[in-house]
């Protein structure tokens, strides 16, 4: 992209568009956590209970960091690991067959594209639209924001 201030709304873009997800699943976990619970345990998760607290934690704490992009290239290192993850966790498409193995491959292979932009994400870093701009600026006695 040529211009800067159109690499760093598509930068911004990617972090919402990325976080989306996991924020808004996150907090689905978080307030109907025994349902979480009892999920974790049908996919054969390990100790349902802490991989729940985990997962919370993850996908709603972290998810709010990418967003407003605090630590992104760190964060969105761990998301594309976390993302592969429980794509092997929670949508082993092996097991399946007919429209369930169908549906259960595209959500596996959904998480390795959505790990992919993380990647990117994790080796562009978060644009000037960005907590990790804003303390970079404050550190170093700029406050200004050049187009």
């Amino acid at each position: 992209m040529t211009s800067p201030l159109l690499r760093d709304l598509v930068l911004l873009a990617s972090r919402l568009l990325l976080a989306t997800l996991f924020v808004l699943m996150g907090w689905g976990k978080l307030t109907g956590f025994s349902g979480t619970v009892a999920y974790m345990a049908a996919t054969g998760a390990p100790l349902p209970y802490l991989s729940s607290i985990m997962a919370i934690l993850v996908e709603l704490g972290l998810g709010l960091f990418v967003a407003l992009g605090r630590l992104t290239s760190p964060i969105a290192i761990l998301f594309a690991l976390y993302t592969i993850v429980t794509a092997f966790i929670g949508h082993h498409y092996w097991t399946f067959s007919g429209m369930e193995r169908y549906d259960m491959w595209i959500h596996f292979y959904k998480n390795f594209s959505i790990s992919g932009g993380f990647l990117a994400l994790a080796a562009a870093g978060p644009g000037r639209f960005s907590l990790d701009a804003v303390m970079k600026n404050a550190s170093s006695g700029t406050s200004r924001i050049k187009s």
